[in-house]
């Protein structure tokens, strides 16, 4: 006869020893240490840059585009950038989305968003200067460019997101009577959040980047810092603008990533 080696954690349980519904709930629900990480990481690299802000050596060339008053304005226009440039993406991407997830507009779903993709695969700069000779110069031109270049991460994770919606759930709630607006609000959309906030991250991202461009037409932004390090071969201009654009994409990064944990289903977390 051949032995039978029965897996120890193949074993059941012991009746009186079953987990704790309560801890295994608080387990499921602790915030991932990410999103603690990061913003003490941007702080400290922050507070090391004032630091040295605060004791180096500037010529008066570099000061006048390092003073905290053009510092200020720079990092307003790249924030108002990209806030006013995300919004947009958001409330024209998703309702596309939804809308193209649907039965009767389903087919038109691969047109568009082979459109979208043409609009990330060209580079950001000729996109700029292209809708600079077509609208002109300014804050809502770059808008528009930041838009087009940022609209497909929303718009292809918002399709599949709710694509991978499980049939069953759906026909589920048909089948107690819920309208296709209730299955949609409460059921589809709630479960494809994950998969929609991680589009929505990556297109912030995208933005705090592409917005460094909008220095060349005017539009202003960080990217001056940039190019006026460049220009002027000021190294500590040029290192400034750099420091405060990482640590800007950053700590949007891990707004983001705070939306999708405080926006995702309690059940899912």
């Amino acid at each position: 006869m051949t032995a039978v080696v029965q897996d120890p954690a193949a074993a059941p349980q012991p009746i009186g020893e079953a987990p704790n519904p309560t801890v295994q709930r608080q387990k499921r629900q602790r915030p991932p240490i990410g999103l603690f990480g990061l913003p003490i990481f941007v702080a400290v690299v922050m507070i090391c840059w004032l630091i040295w802000r605060l004791t180096a050596d500037i010529d008066s060339v570099a000061m006048v585009t390092l003073n905290w008053s053009a510092l200020g304005t720079a990092l307003w226009q790249h924030v108002k950038l990209t806030i006013v440039g995300a919004v947009i993406v958001m409330a024209v991407a998703m309702p596309l989305g939804v809308a193209l997830t649907r039965n009767s507009l389903r087919k038109f779903s691969g047109p568009v968003v082979a459109f979208a993709n043409g609009g990330q695969a060209a580079p950001a700069i000729g996109l700029l200067v292209l809708l600079a000779m077509w609208l002109g110069f300014g804050f809502w031109t770059a808008i528009v460019a930041l838009g087009i270049y940022a609209i497909l991460p929303v718009l292809r994770n918002t399709i599949t997101g709710l694509d991978a919606v499980d049939r069953t759930l759906i026909e589920a709630g048909r089948g107690m009577g819920m309208s296709n607006l209730s299955v949609l609000l409460r059921i589809e959309i709630p479960l494809a959040i994950p998969v929609i906030m991680s589009g929505v991250r990556t297109a912030l991202v995208l933005m705090v980047g592409t917005a460094s461009l909008a220095t060349f037409i005017n539009a202003g932004g960080l990217g001056v810092l940039i190019t006026t390090g460049v220009n002027l071969f000021r190294n500590s201009v040029l290192i400034t603008g750099a420091v405060l654009i990482t640590c800007l994409a950053l700590l949007i990064d891990w707004v983001g990533r705070l939306l999708e944990y405080v926006v995702r289903p309690k059940g899912m977390r």
